[in-house]
C-alpha cells in the first residue's frame, strides 16, 4: 500500500508513479461517451425501481457515507445476494454457520453478522452486560440499572453512536487522563469502548490504543474497538482482534463492500455467543429490531470472500489513477493548488484537496458543491468541502474535497469535466 507522507500527504513523485496509467488529457472525448450505462440508458428497465420511484441516481465523489447509501456491492456479491433470495432457510442456522465461516476467514474466535456497525456496538454492550451480571437477554435493558452497568470511554471518543450503548441501559463513564481511566475502572465496569479513528489527529485522545487495552485487561474488563470505517487496509479485519481487543465492530457496507445494512462483530467466542443470544430473531432481546435478512448475511460473507481476493496496493493505485484524471482537469484554473491527503486510520484512501482563491475564480467551494449536486447526473462531493468542521480531513472554506474510491467506471471523467466547467464559469 502507498504510505502517506508527513501529515498524511502523498508526495508528488509517488502520486505520478501510482497514476502512470491515467487517462489521456481531458477534452478530447465527448462527455456523452463517458457516461456510465446507468446514466446513459434511454430506455428504463422494468426492474429499475429508482426510476419508478423517481429517486435520482448520483455520482458519489464523497465516500462511503451512510446518507449516500455507502458502497456499491461487487458483481459476485450481488449474485450471492440474488441467489440467497431464492430459498428460505432457518435463520439461526444461517447466522451460526456464517459466524463460524467468518471467524475462520478473519482469524478470530467468533463472529456474527449484524445490522451495521451501530448494531454491532449495541450487541457488544449487551454481551458485556450479560457476561458481567450473568444476565439473560430478557433483563436487558429493563433491569440494567440494578446491575453492573458502566462503560468507560475517553472524552475524545464520545460520539453520536453512544446511543448504541445507551439502548442497553448502560451508563457511560467519561475519562480524559490515564489516571482518570485507572480510577474509573471498578467492579461496576462491564466494558470499555475505544473509537479507533479518534486516536489520530488534533482531536485525538490522550490514551493510545495499546495502553487503553492493557489497562482494561489488568482490571479484567473487556475492550470493544469501534473500527467501523477502518478498512482498508484489509489486514485491519484481524489486526485488532490479534492485538487482544475482546470485541471489534466493522461496517459491512463501506470498504468491505457488502450490503449497507450489514456489519461485523468479531471477537472472543464467549462474548460473541452472548451477542448472538441478544440478537434477532430472539423475540425478547435488545437486538430484535436489528434484523439481518438471509440475503444480507450471505452478502456479508460473500463480500469478505471477495475482499480477501483483493490487493490493497492495486486498489490504492486505481484510486490514485482516478484522482489524477480530476487533477488534470483543473490545471489552469487560476490560483488552484492540489494535494492528496490519506487519512491515517478511518477512510484510509486518497482524498483530493483542491484549494484556490474564490475571489479570483469567482465561486466558492460550497457553491461549486451546490452546482454539481444540481446538475444531471448529480454529483456529490465530500462533505468536508468548504468547511473545516469535518474531523480528520485538513480542509477549509477555500477547499474542495473529492474521494474517488466509490466512483463507478467512467464517472471520474464526468466529475472532472463538470468540475472544470463550473470552476471556469462554463455551462455544464
Amino acid at each position: 500500500m502507498s504510505e502517506p507522507g508527513a501529515g498524511g500527504q502523498l508526495s508528488r513523485r509517488k502520486f505520478l508513479t501510482l497514476s502512470s496509467a491515467a487517462a489521456a488529457t481531458l477534452g478530447i472525448t465527448p462527455l456523452a461517451a463517458n457516461i456510465p450505462q446507468s446514466f446513459a440508458e434511454n430506455r428504463v428497465s422494468p426492474d429499475d425501481y429508482y426510476a419508478k420511484l423517481g429517486v435520482e441516481k448520483i455520482i458519489n465523489a464523497a465516500g462511503t457515507y451512510t446518507f449516500l447509501t455507502a458502497a456499491c456491492m461487487p458483481p459476485q456479491v450481488q449474485r450471492a445476494v440474488a441467489q440467497a433470495a431464492l430459498h428460505p432457510v432457518r435463520l439461526k442456522d444461517l447466522q451460526l454457520a456464517a459466524g463460524d465461516y467468518l471467524a475462520k476467514k478473519l482469524r478470530c474466535e467468533g463472529a456474527v453478522v449484524t445490522a451495521g456497525a451501530s448494531a454491532a456496538l449495541t450487541l457488544a454492550t449487551a454481551a458485556c452486560i450479560a457476561s458481567a451480571n450473568s444476565a439473560s437477554p430478557q433483563e436487558i435493558p429493563e433491569n440494567v440499572d440494578k446491575m453492573k452497568n458502566e462503560v468507560v470511554v475517553q472524552k475524545a471518543h464520545r460520539y453520536e453512536y453512544d446511543h448504541a450503548m445507551l439502548l442497553c441501559g448502560a451508563r457511560i463513564k467519561e475519562v480524559v487522563t490515564l489516571e482518570d481511566y485507572k480510577r474509573a475502572l471498578s467492579p461496576n465496569t462491564v466494558m470499555t469502548n475505544f473509537f479507533n479513528a479518534a486516536e489520530a489527529g488534533p482531536n485525538g485522545a490522550q490514551i493510545d490504543r495499546e495502553t487503553w487495552l492493557s489497562v482494561a485487561h489488568e482490571h479484567g474488563v473487556p475492550c470493544h474497538n469501534d473500527a467501523a470505517a477502518d478498512m482498508p487496509p484489509i489486514e485491519n479485519l484481524w489486526k485488532y482482534t490479534g492485538m487482544g481487543f475482546d470485541l471489534v465492530s466493522f461496517s459491512g457496507g463501506k470498504g468491505i463492500r457488502g450490503p449497507q445494512n450489514a456489519g461485523l462483530l468479531l471477537g472472543k467466542k464467549h462474548l460473541i455467543d452472548l451477542a448472538v443470544a441478544n440478537n434477532n430473531p430472539n423475540s425478547d432481546a435488545v437486538g430484535r429490531g436489528m434484523k439481518v435478512a438471509k440475503e444480507q448475511i450471505v452478502g456479508m460473507v460473500a463480500a469478505v470472500d471477495w475482499l480477501l481476493e483483493q490487493s490493497d496496493e492495486k486498489n490504492q493505485a486505481e484510486y490514485m489513477r482516478l484522482t489524477e484524471i480530476i487533477v488534470n482537469a483543473v490545471k489552469g484554473v487560476p490560483s488552484m493548488q492540489t494535494r492528496v491527503f490519506m487519512p491515517p486510520i478511518a477512510n484510509h484512501v486518497p482524498h483530493l484537496l483542491l484549494s484556490y482563491d474564490p475571489s479570483v475564480v469567482g465561486i466558492t467551494p460550497q457553491r461549486v458543491q451546490e452546482k454539481l449536486r444540481q446538475q444531471r447526473p448529480s454529483i456529490e462531493l465530500n462533505p468536508a468541502t468548504g468547511t473545516s468542521s469535518r474531523v480528520g480531513i485538513p480542509s477549509d472554506e477555500n477547499t474542495i474535497v473529492i474521494s474517488t474510491w466509490m466512483l463507478q467506471p467512467g464517472e471520474a471523467e464526468i466529475v472532472a469535466r463538470s468540475l472544470r466547467a463550473v470552476l471556469m464559469n462554463n455551462h455544464v
